[in-house]
């Protein structure tokens, strides 16, 4: 006698097709912020009890209360136990891909530098003296006004923060104002005994400035923008024109099967790919050194004047070029080798048995057969090359100078190279906030080529067949 199973309860059962997989996201999604926002509560409230805790403790809570929440949402939800397994990857794409863009998008519109850091500001730090019901702090060397010294908008400065400090200036302690008058700072609640003051500092607000960092960089676009585009769109699509002309030419001629020692070839050949960038393009560093390299003594010998390839805005561009097509033909060559091999060799037998020549076979088969599998290379070569910050960084650094430029953005700048040194190397402090908007600019403007280029290529209407 067969007995059958009880039915499933509707609660176990997933829901199914796409409603199911968006409701599946929806609930860890709001499992994961639960989380995170218990585990900011608790840590903010941990800091509030003992003000040296350490950052790391917001992870701590999050962990715990995912773990508490976890089993919870599985007896609301007992079907969501199989969709457990993407909790990994969805803490890794929020951490690292939605987290870096959504803070991107935000300081973007920012004053946040290496000034505005939200942290206190060490040069403005003044002896401080706190009263007997240690509810009033005193500045000892403050010239001007209270309002001006914590940069507050309210005109007695309440809620604003002052930070602390004891005599090692060892561990900062951040208070509230209630009001301020002169230089003394009446506090929204008195300090606790365990914390001796003796120094006392104001905090570098980060605050939001709308469209400010865009308008700046439009407003100096001849300066900066444009000419770092231009040449950042020369570099790119000279760069694939140059690597791909190359590694065809060599791919088809070291497919030969005719030729001798083409294996040896071919190692030969591939060897700039095998070698890592950073030791190569220090080597061409040397190579093209004005003074002492091979490439100028060489050209001494034959009475050519030595060549400024790192000095000259024209000449760094045209190294770039060379080196770059020193890295990236194996690459091409490699690929038109593959690509090659699934072409059927009875068509070149067929052709040939016609009397078409070699070059005839190259025009009307090979070329032809290759664009399917050369245009998805091509379009990400280009967008790769367009943001290659590392060549940039290692060969020129952006430079030489060039006169009319902003000092970020040099003669072999491009834009990312750009952005990089407005965040870190700009005089003055870093300007994560400028940096933050060149980034936006840069995804809007890799985006628009992009469908340019897949509306080109006939992308789309492959994918619609």
């Amino acid at each position: 006698m067969t007995t059958l199973s009880p039915p499933r309860s509707r609660a176990t059962v997933p829901p199914q097709g796409s409603r199911g997989i968006l409701l599946a996201l929806l609930i860890l999604a709001a499992l994961m912020g639960a989380s995170v926002l218990i585990g900011w509560l608790l840590s903010t409230l941990a800091a509030q009890v003992v003000p040296g805790a350490p950052a790391y403790l917001l992870l701590v809570f999050t962990v715990v209360s995912l773990l508490v929440l976890a089993p919870l949402t599985h007896r609301a939800f007992p079907w969501i136990t199989n969709w457990f397994y993407l909790l990994p990857a969805l803490v890794f794409i929020l951490a690292f891909t939605v987290l870096p863009v959504v803070l991107t998008v935000n300081y973007a519109f920012t004053n946040y530098s290496g000034q505005n850091s939200g942290n206190p500001d060490s040069a403005a730090r003044q002896d401080a003296t706190l009263s007997s019901d240690r509810r009033t702090v005193t500045l000892g060397g403050l010239s001007g006004s209270a309002q001006e010294y914590l940069n507050c908008a309210a005109a007695n400065c309440a809620g604003a923060t002052l930070v602390l400090y004891d005599e090692d200036a060892s561990v900062p302690y951040r208070v509230k104002v209630a009001s301020a008058q002169g230089n003394a700072f009446t506090l929204a609640a008195p300090t606790p005994e365990s914390v001796q003051v003796a120094q006392a500092t104001r905090i570098n607000k980060i605050s939001y400035v709308g469209l400010a960092n865009f308008q700046e960089i439009f407003g100096k676009a001849s300066r900066a923008l444009w000419p770092v585009f231009l040449w950042t769109v020369i570099f790119a699509f000279s760069t694939i024109v140059l690597n791909s002309v190359a590694g065809l030419i060599l791919g088809i001629l070291l497919y030969n099967k005719r030729l001798k020692g083409r294996n040896v070839y071919r190692t030969l050949l591939f060897l700039p790919w095998a070698i890592p960038t950073v030791i190569s393009v220090q080597m061409w560093v040397a190579l093209f050194n004005q003074q002492f390299g091979i490439v100028n003594k060489s050209l001494g010998l034959l009475g050519i004047v030595a060549i400024p390839w790192l000095n000259d805005p024209l000449w760094a561009k045209i190294s770039i070029l060379m080196v770059n097509l020193w890295l990236g033909f194996p690459y091409m060559m490699t690929a038109t080798i593959s690509a090659l091999s699934t072409i059927n060799d009875d068509l070149y037998e067929a052709a040939e048995i016609d009397g078409a020549s070699r070059w005839q076979q190259i025009t009307g088969i090979t070329l032809p057969l290759l664009r399917n599998s050369f245009t998805p290379i091509l379009l990400s070569g280009f967008a790769f090359n367009f943001n290659n910050f590392g060549i940039i960084y290692l060969l020129t650094a952006g430079g030489p100078a060039q006169e009319g430029r902003e000092s970020t953005a040099q003669s072999t700048d491009i834009l990312l190279s750009w952005g990089y040194n407005t965040a870190f190397v700009s005089a003055g402090g870093q300007n994560f906030a400028l940096a933050s908007a060149i980034a936006l600019i840069i995804f809007f403007l890799t985006l628009a080529i992009s469908i340019v280029n897949f509306k080109a290529a006939g992308v789309f209407e492959e994918a619609r067949k």
